[in-house]
């Protein structure tokens, strides 16, 4: 028993005896496909082709998802000139009831039901030195482009971080940016705004 405790004992030490020294010989792998992998590396060479390369030039026409990105005004918000694009999107009621439903899952607590920067986390982040959103329905901001709009969603701007990856589809963007409009007309209509069939029919109730 006590020899073999002492012999226990002393392979502890001379195993600790070699910890942190530099070896030259290999370390020992038993597996071996995550260390020598069937693949080429950068700039290896390879007989599968003429030219002997086996890092391959892209397909003429091919465009990186950036490239196209910047390449229209749905993808970048301008259109060929390079000035705000307004809202490629077609109106319809399924678009609007999309952009409300986006809106209010991704902008609403910062921004507010109605669109005026008073949401939730605007409301309560005001004791921690919060900085509210700008309220849409400001002179400024109801004359800023549609493109504006998407681009700010697309790219985030000051406080606001991005919201690409939370919204990465391109149209959902353009359709909050159709409902963000439906706000402001509704806190900034005019006579000329209500259809006269609509405005008698209100009259009468």
């Amino acid at each position: 028993m006590y020899k073999v405790l002492s012999a226990c004992l002393l392979s502890l030490s001379l195993v600790s005896c070699f910890r942190g020294t530099v070896s030259e010989q290999s370390p020992i792998h038993l597996i071996q496909n995550m260390d020598d992998q069937e693949k080429y590396e950068v700039y290896e060479a390879s007989p599968l082709f003429e030219d002997g390369s086996s890092m391959r030039m892209p397909i003429p026409g091919t465009l990186s998802h950036d490239e196209q990105a910047v390449s229209d005004a749905m993808h970048s918000g301008k259109n060929a000139s390079g000035q705000w694009a307004s809202n490629p999107l077609a109106l319809s009621y399924e678009v609007m009831d999309r952009g409300q439903e986006r809106y209010d899952i991704y902008c609403k607590p910062c921004h507010g039901q109605v669109g005026d920067g008073k949401g939730m986390v605007a409301q309560r982040g005001l004791t921690q030195g919060f900085v509210p959103p700008t309220s849409f329905h400001s002179e400024d901001m109801r004359n800023k482009k549609d493109g504006h709009y998407f681009d700010v969603i697309t790219n985030g701007i000051r406080n606001m971080s991005s919201y690409r990856y939370q919204i990465p589809d391109v149209e959902d963007r353009w359709a909050i940016v159709h409902y963000i409009r439906a706000l402001q007309k509704s806190q900034n209509a005019t006579r000329r705004d209500i259809p006269d069939a609509v405005f008698r029919d209100v009259g009468k109730k």
